[in-house]
């Protein structure tokens, strides 16, 4: 069973740093795309940054400059370094993966999520 696992959420100060970690295991072909997402009480879930099929990097304009994505495909795991946290940051932070199942095809899988929460 394929399962991305989400680590490194907790309570941080304004301004301060915090590295998001997701590990995707199981019966993996390989991983198409794979990003993070965010959802605050009461919002809906927007993408934070994620790698595209294509290679390319996407990034929330509202971290932009702040946020850094990262990969290791040896690990099948991504990497998402928070710099300049903000109030605004804090949410649930969820991990996705569009995988390749090989004969299986794609399909898209999602983490359990890792709360954020930046005080003042």
């Amino acid at each position: 069973q394929v399962q991305p696992v989400e680590s490194g959420g907790g309570l941080v100060q304004a301004g301060g740093s915090l590295r998001l970690s997701c590990a995707t295991s199981g019966s993996i072909f390989s991983i198409a795309a794979m990003g993070w997402y965010r959802q605050a009480p009461g919002q809906q879930r927007e993408l934070v940054a994620g790698f595209t099929s294509g290679g390319k990097i996407n990034y929330a304009d509202s971290v932009k400059g702040r946020f850094t994505i990262s990969r290791d495909n040896a690990k099948n795991t991504v990497y998402l370094q928070m710099n300049s946290l903000k109030l605004e940051d804090t949410a649930v932070y969820y991990c996705n993966a569009f995988v390749h199942l090989g004969a299986l095809g794609y399909k898209n899988y999602w983490g359990q999520g890792t709360q954020v929460t930046v005080s003042s």
